[in-house]
């Protein structure tokens, strides 16, 4: 993919727009759960807290910003809430997260080491969101 690659989303950004997102992804903590839930797919904010070795208030305030910037959604189910990447990012975050993801290897690699500490993911969703998981 080429950083001039436009999408229909690109152009309808504002400058504000865009400035949000660059500014949420500002800081350590809510580039690496982005780049973690872009990696993985969709993790629910007990998985996140694990991999992240931080207290569910911090995990949530910073995926809450993420949200509200447009660079990921959530789904909930009950009182649990999953989060995604937002599929409708600019083409130009997505070049972003992926020279991220593949720079960024070896951090990625341990954050997921420490959330599989919790056992593969049917029994994860098991333990921490219960009625999630069969």
């Amino acid at each position: 993919m080429s950083i001039a690659t436009e999408s229909a989303a690109d152009t309808q950004l504002t400058l504000d727009q865009s400035l949000d997102i660059v500014k949420s992804l500002a800081d350590i903590n809510r580039l690496e759960l982005t780049l973690l839930i872009d990696h993985q797919g969709e993790l629910c904010v007990c998985e996140l807290e694990t991999a992240m070795q931080q207290p569910q208030a911090k995990i949530s305030r910073n995926l809450a910003l993420l949200r509200r910037a447009g660079v990921l959604t959530d789904r909930r189910q009950g009182k649990w809430v999953h989060y995604q990447l937002n599929s409708d990012i600019p083409a130009w975050l997505k070049y972003m997260l992926e020279q991220l993801k593949t720079s960024e290897t070896a951090r990625i690699t341990q954050l997921v080491v420490r959330m599989e500490q919790m056992g593969e993911r049917p029994k994860r969703l098991r333990d921490c969101c219960p009625g999630e998981a069969s």
